[in-house]
């Protein structure tokens, strides 16, 4: 029994077919871009790597805080990608159960009468049997890996689907940030153009009543109205906006969003980290959950050569039975009852017409483009952080600048409404200050709504997260 055992455990116990893998080179550079466009990078190494900043340390607005925790319970994505995961886990299991014999409990009773013509001696019969035992119903030895590589392919699946929920979440974190942002941006644009009606408004009713005491020309009133219906267009546009950023916010949130939880204006306090240190790319890029992803398909794939090149080989399966038989009940489990039965098949693939030929090479192409689509994934990782490192090199000279220009704007616009009031310019001056004014205005919240989305894309694209819960 122990040798019986022991050449059991051996011949199942054997090595797969599957080719032995290598990681591909990566086919970036081995350091990020720099030029004009990008910050200098220095060493930090106090600063701990974004893979392990969780979201609540990075994002400390409380509304926004409230938000990402509502998505992630209610998120739909997410939801699938959780059931993703157990889905692979069952498949896993199952195909991890074939490298064990099922056994299985039987017990029948079979009942038959012979005919008088039939029976040997002439007289009709009546018989009886009854049986009991346990069986192994065809278990095959794996003795060229052939279920163990298929076993391989469904774990490495399994922890694929791992890595894609991981992915999910980062990017619905920071979905979930960019538009409660972009309402944000359009609350204030919305402001800003209430505001600007308001103050066009005033300026209009003060034009008319000097228009009506022979002041002002027919002109410089309607000038001024254009500028008031200008103002009513804007907010209607912008309270469109704001209505379809609430639904969006709603969706990816996956339920409706509280009220007090709605922000009201740009935050300059979103985040607790102001510069993002990207590391280096062999330690970052190779650490995403996509990149894991997509290098998880590829060692299944490898693992579904090894199957494919096990078609080749026998395969002996096993059919044994043991228990109990007798005519009479009462005497199943008498002396002399026991019964026993063992069948090994073995089938060896003579011809097939090619079909394992050309399954193999349907998997071998399979590998091949899985490397090229982890290559992909990491060319595409690359450039999504080259991206975001370019803009954060400028984004903030751009904004001093779009500061400094509506500054100089408004300036513009009171020295050339004094003009105006004095009677020294015409109201066209004072119309084009006014519209340069709000459109350096809107530039602003713009630049600044850039600005804060840098940030939530370098976390992203870093794999901000991806390290703890």
């Amino acid at each position: 029994m122990c040798l019986a055992l022991g050449i059991f455990t051996t011949l199942t116990g054997c090595t797969t077919m599957a080719p032995r893998y290598s990681q591909p080179a990566a086919p970036v550079s081995a350091a990020w871009p720099d030029g004009p466009a990008y910050p200098p990078l220095t060493a930090k190494p106090a600063q701990k790597p974004i893979a392990e900043i969780p979201w609540r340390e990075f994002f400390v607005d409380p509304q926004l805080q409230k938000l990402i925790e509502l998505s992630l319970e209610n998120n739909r994505d997410l939801r699938v990608a959780l059931l993703n995961i157990e889905r692979s886990r069952a498949q896993y299991q199952i195909q991890r159960a074939d490298l064990m014999p099922k056994i299985d409990a039987t017990a029948g009773a079979n009942f038959q009468r012979t005919a008088e013509d039939f029976s040997s001696n002439g007289r009709a019969t009546t018989v009886e049997q009854y049986n009991v035992g346990l069986g192994v119903s065809s278990y095959e030895l794996d003795l060229f890996g052939r279920v163990r590589s298929l076993k391989d392919q469904a774990l490495e699946q399994y922890l694929a689907t791992e890595q894609a929920q991981r992915s999910v979440q980062i990017s619905l974190v920071s979905q979930v940030a960019s538009s409660y942002l972009v309402l944000a941006a359009d609350r204030e644009r919305l402001a800003l153009a209430r505001e600007t009606l308001v103050s066009q408004q005033e300026s209009y009713k003060l034009i008319k009543s000097r228009f009506e005491a022979g002041v002002s020309s027919s002109l410089a009133l309607n000038q001024a109205r254009t500028t008031v219906d200008a103002a009513r267009v804007e907010i209607a546009r912008y309270t469109t906006l704001v209505a379809q950023d609430e639904n969006a916010l709603n969706l990816v949130v996956g339920s409706p969003v509280p009220t007090e939880l709605l922000p009201q204006a740009l935050s300059e306090t979103l985040t607790s980290v102001k510069d993002l240190s990207p590391g280096l790319p062999s330690e970052v890029l190779l650490q995403r959950p996509d990149i894991l992803q997509a290098e998880g398909q590829l060692k299944g794939a490898n693992a579904n050569i090894g199957a494919a090149r096990a078609a080749f080989f026998p395969r002996i399966t096993l059919v044994s039975n043991v228990g109990f038989g007798s005519e009479d009940l009462a005497g199943l489990f008498k002396p002399g009852s026991f019964a026993w039965k063992f069948a090994p098949q073995i089938t060896l693939p003579i011809f097939n017409g090619g079909s394992n030929r050309a399954n193999l090479t349907v998997v071998e192409v399979d590998r091949d483009i899985a490397v090229a689509r982890y290559e992909k994934a990491i060319q595409t990782a690359f450039r999504e952080v080259a991206d975001a490192l370019a803009q954060r090199g400028t984004i903030d000279e751009q904004l001093n600048a779009q500061q400094s220009l509506t500054d100089a704007t408004g300036e513009s616009y009171r020295l050339s409404q004094a003009r105006f009031d004095k009677g020294v310019d015409s109201y066209l001056a004072v119309l084009d200050s006014q519209r340069s004014l709000y459109g350096a205005q809107q530039n602003l919240i713009g630049t600044r709504i850039s600005r804060l989305n840098n940030l939530v894309t370098l976390y992203k694209v870093l794999g901000g997260g991806a390290g703890g819960k």
